[in-house]
């Protein structure tokens, strides 16, 4: 595990491993399935791949996915509807304006009517 200025870079470890590679993978597939104005969280992609307790890695995959190709990481949020990966966008408004540009509110960093646009995997996937 390399570290920098000290500190463990848990990103450099998660992404050295195969089994955390294909974790990705299947974080990206389930991302791929959002549809267009809706949104869900890290947390719900991770009960949806039976691993509940690994919500940040949903979030390390999110930052690492600029590099898939159509990976709408935009629509991933924290459990509050707040836009906690809005710094690993391009300008710190990037993640707002993509998700205003399909329609979804955002006041104050945080979605309006979170609860209205949620998609949830593990129901609208019938899991």
């Amino acid at each position: 595990m390399e570290k920098c200025n000290g500190e463990k870079s848990f990103t450099t470890f998660m992404i050295s491993s195969k089994d955390d590679i294909s974790f990705f993978q299947k974080v990206y597939e389930v991302a791929k399935l959002i549809p267009f104005g809706r949104v869900t969280s890290y947390g719900a992609i991770a009960r949806y791949l039976g691993t509940p307790g690994s919500s940040r890695m949903v979030g390390w995959a999110m930052n690492a996915s600029h590099v898939q190709p159509g990976v709408p990481a935009h629509r991933v949020v924290n459990r509050n509807g707040m836009l906690t990966g809005k710094v690993h966008f391009g300008g710190s408004m990037m993640m707002q304006q993509l998700l205003e540009s399909e329609g979804v509110k955002i006041n104050g960093d945080k979605i309006v009517d979170f609860q209205k646009v949620f998609w949830d995997p593990s129901v609208e996937l019938n899991f």
